[in-house]
């Protein structure tokens, strides 16, 4: 463990990364910390880099050169489905498109990740039964009680972001990853979308990353940091992830 261990959820030292030989996009960090409990946003421009980094966080790509430690654990010291597991165990991830699974039910997306993530279901049952607590999160997040057996596919845009929330909620992971997830909503959704979700991190003590263009967010977070302020990109002719 570094010396950030106890207090950082995040610690990134050095690193560096390029998609491929023939892709001139790179990725540089030099030093960036996340302290435990944080609510963090990240303001960049499209096509900046922001899922790129978002991807080296939660171990779906490792860095080239330097580190990327998690909750005290260094990713690039696991295999594949260590990183896999360390993933589903200790992140709660929101996806810009939200990822549901179309034809499962509501309550089948949102118990998704505790088929990989036994301390996170753990947690779960003890809070009075994983589809009780499905249920509950559905509903502190303002859906209607009868939605859990209705499939994704016909729910509206902010009910799909609404289960996508509940689904990285559940078991009480330590982080929450959340990628654009307004851009889909009007003003009066979206703040209604950010107070349930702040309300549920806030009662966890989760850690907060969320990447956004949107700098009119910048008020509802501890801290707020520029990618140009982190990040040295090279894109010469290469195209942006």
């Amino acid at each position: 463990m570094g010396k950030h261990a106890l207090t950082d959820a995040v610690n990134v030292r050095g690193v560096e990364y390029q998609w491929n030989v023939r892709d001139s996009f790179a990725l540089s960090i030099g030093a960036f910390q996340i302290p435990r409990g944080e609510r963090l946003l990240l303001l960049g421009p499209s096509g900046s880099g922001k899922s790129t980094l978002l991807s080296l966080l939660t171990g779906i790509v490792l860095a080239q050169a330097g580190s990327v430690e998690i909750l005290g654990q260094r990713l690039d010291a696991l295999r594949g489905s260590g990183r896999d597991r360390f993933r589903a165990e200790h992140f709660g991830i929101i996806f810009q498109m939200f990822n549901l699974l179309p034809y499962g039910t509501v309550i089948d997306n949102v118990l998704l990740p505790l088929s990989f993530a036994p301390t996170r279901r753990a947690r779960a049952m003890a809070a009075g039964g994983i589809e009780s607590e499905a249920r509950r999160l559905l509903s502190t997040l303002g859906l209607p009680a009868n939605i859990g057996p209705q499939t994704a596919a016909t729910l509206s845009v902010g009910q799909q972001q609404r289960v996508a929330a509940a689904r990285a909620l559940i078991g009480s992971p330590e982080i929450i990853v959340a990628d654009e997830p307004t851009s889909a909503l009007d003003d009066h959704r979206q703040q209604d979308f950010l107070d349930v979700l702040f309300a549920q991190i806030d009662a966890t003590g989760a850690t907060l990353i969320m990447v956004s263009h949107d700098r009119r967010l910048a008020r509802h977070f501890t801290r707020v940091v520029e990618f140009a302020d982190i990040l040295t990109l090279s894109k010469p002719g290469g195209s942006n992830r």
